[in-house]
């Protein structure tokens, strides 16, 4: 097999090496790399999210078959998908887009070599399994997240397989762009992808890393698109005939899902501070999950099962039914189930329990104030970019992909108000976002190392 690939190298150098022009062959030999790294990354977010799909149904079949599995499954779901970040890949844990933002930060000549404990092989297989034995469990955790961070990992190790004599990438714009590329493939955004790189990880001028973006967000996204067909992540809700004074829906909203984000996220900040500093043992943090686990069980039992998995399912009945207009209790069940789900030390993304407690706030204040099903659709994804922005910050991106994900191009000012009114009132709260928080613990974890 090793002959094979090394035959296979030689062969391709010796390709390049007829090619006369040399400002054709350069170019040629930079973009490969990302056009490899697109295609795998596109095949990867398809089979992720097929496989997540799976864990959602099959909670789902075991519920509908008697509910009182969850008992079972959630303890159970909890513990092995926190054992198995823990003993086998630590930095698989969570939503994965810190570890991105800290790996891009690390791509330095003094500190690159620290980037594998952030993106690696390892950390793509530990990343799936840990996220659908948490969702089969019961958690209320979504793959977008964990898609970039098995990207992110993709394009690192396509860089690292590079031979010798192929010109040097910048390992920084390798990452970014295989975030990007992630995000485009995961929710079907190309724009929301670079929009995300862009407002989210880059710190360095578009121009270095451009032309490499565009292609990779193509490329993966049509990679996807062959595997998965064209699709829209949630479809085309009815928003016509909306008046201009929906604007002052939205921005109400817009500033309580701004607010009740940023608090959710000093809320889940405070709760893994205290988990490091009480929870010394395995048994302690079995028994801490457990009681989670047990906790969500009782509630999905008892009161609503709206409180278990990603929540998609939500949104689409908001959405695309005359069912609009949830219970007073979801957005705060929307709340606490990612947060004990995300601080449970099992891997699991954020974004789309984001969107989902948007659209259940956005769904309860129209109902308080009896807007129409259109007036309500809007209010709706209002809410979901607001909500996402108060998790990340990104106003922009936020309103992007939710804009994407819906094909509704002509509320692009109604989306971004609403995500510039929860980046004001998110600060309210705290100056800094979740990500950028544990993307600092991650950085100082492994700086420490040393």
């Amino acid at each position: 097999m090793l002959k094979i690939f090394y035959l296979l190298r030689k062969g391709l150098k010796k390709s390049f090496d007829n090619i006369r022009n040399e400002q054709l062959k350069n170019n040629l030999l930079q973009a490969i790399p990302f056009w490899i790294g697109s295609v795998i990354t596109g095949f990867f977010a398809v089979m992720y999210a097929k496989i997540f799909a799976w864990g959602e149904h099959l909670l789902n079949f075991m519920m509908n078959w008697h509910a009182w599995m969850i008992f079972i499954i959630a303890p159970i779901g909890f513990v092995l998908s926190w054992w198995l970040v823990k003993e086998f890949a630590p930095n698989a844990k969570g939503s994965g887009i810190p570890q991105v933002m800290a790996a891009v930060e690390l791509a330095n000549p003094k500190e690159h070599t620290k980037i594998r404990s952030l993106l690696s092989l390892k950390i793509i297989v530990f990343k799936i399994i840990s996220s659908v034995v948490l969702v089969i469990g019961g958690g209320a955790v979504g793959r977008e997240g964990p898609t970039i961070q098995i990207a992110g990992s993709v394009f690192r190790k396509v860089n690292e397989y590079l031979p010798h004599w192929w010109p040097k990438i910048s390992k920084k714009n390798m990452i970014m762009t295989g975030a990007a590329a992630g995000l485009a493939a995961a929710f079907n955004t190309p724009l929301g992808g670079i929009v995300f790189a862009v407002e989210e990880l880059s710190k360095t001028h578009i121009n270095y890393f451009k032309t490499a973006l565009f292609t990779a967000v193509i490329i993966a996204g049509l990679t996807a698109q062959t595997l998965a067909g064209s699709y829209l992540y949630l479809g085309y809700p009815k928003t016509n005939d909306v008046s201009l004074m929906v604007m002052f829906p939205i921005i109400l909203v817009a500033g309580t899902a701004g607010i009740l984000a940023s608090q959710l996220s000093v809320l889940m900040l405070k709760m893994s501070d205290w988990k490091k500093r009480k929870l010394k043992t395995d048994q302690a943090n079995v028994i801490f999950l457990v009681i989670c686990a047990l906790f969500i069980a009782s509630i999905a039992y008892f009161i609503n099962r709206e409180i278990l998995g990603s929540g998609k399912e939500i949104m689409e009945r908001v959405l695309f039914t005359k069912d609009k207009h949830e219970e007073w209790y979801v957005p705060i069940l929307r709340m606490l189930g990612p947060a004990l789900s995300f601080t449970s030390g099992g891997a699991g993304g954020i974004f789309a329990p984001a969107l989902t407690a948007g659209a259940s706030i956005g769904s309860v204040i129209s109902g308080a104030i009896h807007l129409t099903p259109n007036e309500t659709n809007v209010v709706i994804l209002a809410g979901m970019v607001a909500f996402l922005t108060g998790i990340t910050r990104a106003p922009f991106t936020s309103a992007i992909i939710v804009l994407e994900m819906t094909d509704r191009h002509s509320l692009i000012f109604h989306l971004m108000l609403a995500g510039m009114v929860s980046s004001i009132a998110s600060i309210l709260v705290s100056r800094h976002s979740l990500y950028d928080v544990i993307k600092v613990n991650f950085l100082t974890e492994i700086r420490g190392k040393e």
